[in-house]
């Protein structure tokens, strides 16, 4: 197996996973405006790994675009960590008026990234 094809493979399990975490995200921001303080404590670990998984998805992005891939991936995965990282830093000063669509916003391009990488052919 080719170092493009290992690559390729890593950076779709990476961009699965990050789909997944953040579709978690509004759940447990709805059960803590549902009235239970766990749900914020689900919230803001998943949003701290959340920026780690993207810099891996980043890092794995890059590798696939330097052994021969588009470099629209990498593209595509900074403009998704730089998100997160504006997204936690905008929950923790509480400005919901950014907050609540930007997190909408990351969890399209987030999901839409993930069907893509799977999408390519090898």
């Amino acid at each position: 197996m080719s170092v493009y094809m290992k690559v390729l493979y890593a950076l779709r399990g990476v961009a699965g996973l990050h789909a997944v975490a953040i579709c978690l995200q509004p759940v447990f921001a709805g059960i803590y405006l549902n009235g239970s303080p766990a749900g914020l404590r689900m919230h803001e670990p998943t949003g701290h790994a959340l920026v780690f998984i993207g810099l891996a998805q980043l890092l794995a992005a890059t590798f696939w675009w330097r052994s021969g891939g588009r470099w629209v991936a990498p593209a595509v995965s900074l403009l998704i960590t730089a998100g997160e990282v504006v997204q936690v830093t905008v929950g923790y000063s509480r400005q919901l008026a950014i907050h609540i669509p930007l997190g909408v916003a990351l969890v399209a391009s987030t999901v839409a990234f993930a069907f893509w990488i799977n999408r390519r052919r090898a």
